[in-house]
């Protein structure tokens, strides 16, 4: 697998043309598993054939359990600057009951040995939304964290995926169901804690102390081209998007041909304008109508005023200067603010 993700990176050199690489994620599965030695010859390969930002953002995603004393110690001596660790919660039944790997003294323990080898940019990821999960659990979990002084947080509302064990269990009644209206209660929650710490709410998901945005993720929601390497890894250069197969092993024999695995999809411009809509509303910066006027025509934008009406009157969303943003309130919304205002084709 490690060779053909070499392999890879060298073929894909050209799609992105001559666009510097300013950040570098490990993610998607458990990049934590590889060796230091493996990351750090990943990274060497990208640098040596693309032109990597001097203060690129590297991040590796790792369980906590994966963050042992000896690994810790060797991933300093690599090019990662930056951690993404999957806490999800430091309630041990909470743990178990989402079957995860790590324990609750695993999930504090490995942010503190992060931090006491240096590193000071780290997200973690809180999961809400769950049965077990009371309230004053929840506010114990958001205080941990801003009390252990991380200072980027990425939470997510527990989903239930089709064909899961939990959905299962939860189709028989051996589990509850997810509740929308807790999901809400403990989003507002997350917000106001938060906010009252010193946090800034960039995305409807991601929460960081002034000047901690992850710059990766900015770049994606603010519709920067970016290569995915690796089995299902996705991509998109602005005008096409492509995805690689799932199959490690067909993967792994098709590189080893040097044929890229990949589907490729070329965007329609309503597809790109849906996207923008969709990715912009989530963010700080919110959905700028002059850009959309500018790259796909006032006749859009006329379309977009109007149905965001509603919304305004509602108090949802708020126009400023043409740029549209959610209010807290509308953050609890923004799936369908988005989806009432893509663009039909009007050819």
């Amino acid at each position: 697998m490690i060779s053909a993700l070499l392999a890879e990176i060298i073929l894909q050199k050209n799609y992105l043309g001559n666009q510097k690489i300013e950040t570098i994620y490990f993610g998607g599965g458990t990049p934590s598993l590889l060796s230091a030695n493996e990351i750090q010859t990943l990274v060497s390969t990208i640098t040596e054939h693309y032109e990597v930002a001097e203060d690129a953002e590297i991040t590796l995603e790792a369980n906590p359990d994966d963050l042992y004393p000896q690994k810790v110690k060797e991933l300093k001596q690599t090019l990662i600057n930056r951690f993404s660790i999957g806490i999800q919660s430091f309630y041990e039944e909470d743990l178990k009951w989402m079957n995860r790997a790590h324990n609750a003294s695993e999930a504090e323990s490995s942010i503190k040995r992060v931090q006491d080898a240096g590193f000071e940019n780290i997200t973690t990821d809180l999961i809400y939304g769950y049965p077990l999960l009371e309230n004053y659990k929840w506010l114990n979990n958001i205080q941990k964290v801003i009390e252990m002084k991380i200072p980027h947080i990425s939470s997510y509302s527990m989903t239930v995926e089709p064909a899961t064990a939990l959905a299962s269990f939860i189709a028989k009644g051996k589990q509850q169901p997810m509740n929308e209206s807790q999901s809400a209660d403990q989003l507002t929650m997350l917000i106001e804690t938060l906010a009252n710490a010193g946090f800034e709410h960039y995305e409807i998901s991601n929460f960081a102390l002034p000047g901690m945005y992850s710059r990766h993720n900015s770049n994606y929601w603010k519709g920067v081209s970016y290569l995915g390497i690796g089995p299902s890894a996705h991509s998109f250069n602005g005008e096409t998007r492509q995805w690689n197969v799932s199959n490690n092993p067909k993967y792994i024999e098709s590189i080893e041909k040097k044929n890229i695995p990949a589907e490729v999809e070329v965007l329609t411009k309503i597809n790109r304008l849906n996207e923008y809509i969709m990715t912009s509303l989530r963010t700080i910066w919110g959905m700028d109508l002059n850009k959309i006027n500018r790259d796909f025509g006032s006749e859009y934008v006329s379309d977009i005023k109007n149905a965001l009406e509603e919304f305004i009157y509602n108090e949802w969303v708020v126009n400023m200067n043409d740029v549209i943003t959610l209010t807290q309130k509308g953050k609890l919304f923004a799936d369908r603010i988005a989806s009432e205002i893509f663009a039909d084709d009007l050819n």
